[in-house]
This record gives C-alpha cells, structure tokens and sequence, in this order.
C-alpha cells in the first residue's frame, strides 16, 4: 500500500525549525529530564552542523545561504552554552548578574549580549569555565586565568587582623581574594580567588604591586589507549588507598583531551582548577579497557 504523502515521514530528517521547536520543548521538560535531553538535542545539532560542513562544496563554490545557515546553526549552539552557563553559574561575563545561580530567569536586553565577555570567550570556541573568573573594575578577567607567566601591574591592598595576620587582599577593587601564604611579609604573598583555580604570586613594594599567574604544582597522566582502530583517552587520577581511578575522556585528540580533563577538574576539584599539568602516555595499548 502506497504511503500517505499527507502522514509525516520518521525517517525524514529534521530541519532546522523543527530541532528549535524541540529545543522549546525541553525547557517544559522536568528539571532531571532536561538537562540530558538539552544536552543530546546540542549534541544532535553539533552533528547536524558537522555533516553540513562536510558535505558542504568548497569555500570558493560555497553558496552564500549555505554559509549563513551554517553560521546560525554555531551562533545558536554557542547561544545556549551561553545561557546554560548563566543559569549554572550565575554570571553573564559583563558584570550584570555577578551572584549565585538564579532561581528565577533574568531578563536579556540587548547591551548584555554585546558586552558579554563569557559570550565572546564561547563564540571563540573556547569552553566556559563552571565558575566565574577573577574580576577586575567589576567585569570578568578571562585574560589573567589563561596568561600563564604574564605580569600584571595591579592595585592591591592587604587587609589584616589585630595580630597584624593577612586576612584577605582585594585586587582591582574586587575583596575576593584570599591569602594562601605570605611568602615575606608585607611584600610577596600567594593568593587565590575565591578558594578556587590558579594561585597567583602577588609581589608588592611602596608604589606598586605585580600579580602573576604560578606555574602548575603537580603532573596528572593522560593515556592513550587503543583497541580495534577507536583511541580513547583517559586521565589517572589519584585515590585515596594510593592506587589510580581513570576518568574517561571524550576526546579523539591529545589538546582535546588535555581541555576536557582540565574540565573535569574545575568541575571536581575547583580548587585545584589550573594547578595540575599533563603528561602524555601511549603505553595504554595493552591495558584493560576503559570504561566508558
């Protein structure tokens, strides 16, 4: 029996209008339930986006539409990174909503999308990290978490107890720094902000004062294994009983496998976010498999 061409098709794929009306979906979804299906619907439209791309003509023949298309679909994704990020966190990146996650969603005027730097920093493809970042003069200081051996010429003041012990240290006008060690005092001190990612060494003198990023203090092992042609990479991560635990990355690449186990650990272990460096292990071939 012929198939009625009013009936709708399964195996059709979806357009783009139909994966953004499931998108509209998922947010009536209960909070559990949205989450992963947010999360596979973005998947699905990564792999939408990637399959355009390689079935695209090249650049030279490209058709304009095509192109434009192309560039909704990555503005789109990149747009709810953005927001997921705003409601996990709880900071847009242009200091408009510096607090806790919201409970109730805020309003986005137009300025808040222009100004963003967390926007930005993901329209550069570059993942967000899952707490808000150092400020300086009130807006997120992105640049200071990634300029490793950097120096910064910074305003800075230490505060103290009554026993004259550091307490705290506000840098660019931002109080949520805490004092890790006074290295010498009233001159050179390691400093954190808010008990979470890198430590930096902040040296002071009668006129001015230099922040800057410390080196990573400890080494974590990425391995690479392979098994039927399929790599997969996996970070050692200590126990306490002193053996290993590895944690499964996704990444078919060794830099994507070093950014999502810096992921991990600003997501596990925020305070040690940016203190531990990778070394590379390809030695995994004949090791048991890692679970997925």
């Amino acid at each position: 029996m012929p198939n009625d061409p009013t009936s709708p098709d399964d195996d059709a794929p979806l357009d783009a209008d139909e994966l953004m009306n499931f998108a509209d979906r998922v947010e009536r979804l209960p909070p559990a339930d949205a989450e992963w299906v947010g999360r596979l619907l973005r998947e699905a439209m990564r792999a939408r986006l990637h399959e355009a791309e390689l079935l695209s003509v090249p650049d030279d023949q490209a058709s304009p539409q095509a192109e434009f298309e192309q560039q909704i679909a990555q503005i789109a994704l990149d747009t709810a990174e953005w927001l997921k990020t705003l409601w996990n966190v709880g900071y847009m990146g242009a200091g408009s909503f510096p607090a806790r996650p919201r409970s109730t969603f805020p309003s986005i005027e137009v300025e808040d999308v222009l100004k963003s730097t967390l926007f930005a920093r993901i329209r550069q493809g570059k993942r967000p990290l899952p707490f808000p970042p150092p400020k300086h003069h009130g807006l997120p200081w992105h640049a200071l978490v990634e300029s490793l051996g950097e120096t910064h010429t910074v305003d800075s003041d230490i505060v103290r107890d009554e026993q004259g012990l550091p307490l705290a240290v506000s840098i660019e006008t931002c109080a949520d720094w805490h004092i890790v060690e006074e290295v010498a005092k009233d001159r050179e001190y390691l400093v954190q902000y808010q008990g979470k990612g890198p430590l930096y060494r902040l040296q002071r003198d009668a006129f001015s004062a230099e922040l800057r990023r410390e080196p990573p203090r400890w080494t974590r092992t990425i391995r690479r294994q392979e098994r039927g042609g399929v790599q997969s990479f996996a970070l050692e991560w200590p126990k306490e009983d002193g053996g290993s635990n590895p944690i499964p990355l996704r990444a078919a690449t060794w830099e994507r496998a070093e950014a999502e186990a810096e992921y991990w650990i600003a997501m596990k272990y925020p305070e040690l976010y940016g203190q531990i460096s990778f070394a590379r292990d390809e030695s995994g071939q004949n090791r048991p498999d890692i679970d997925a």
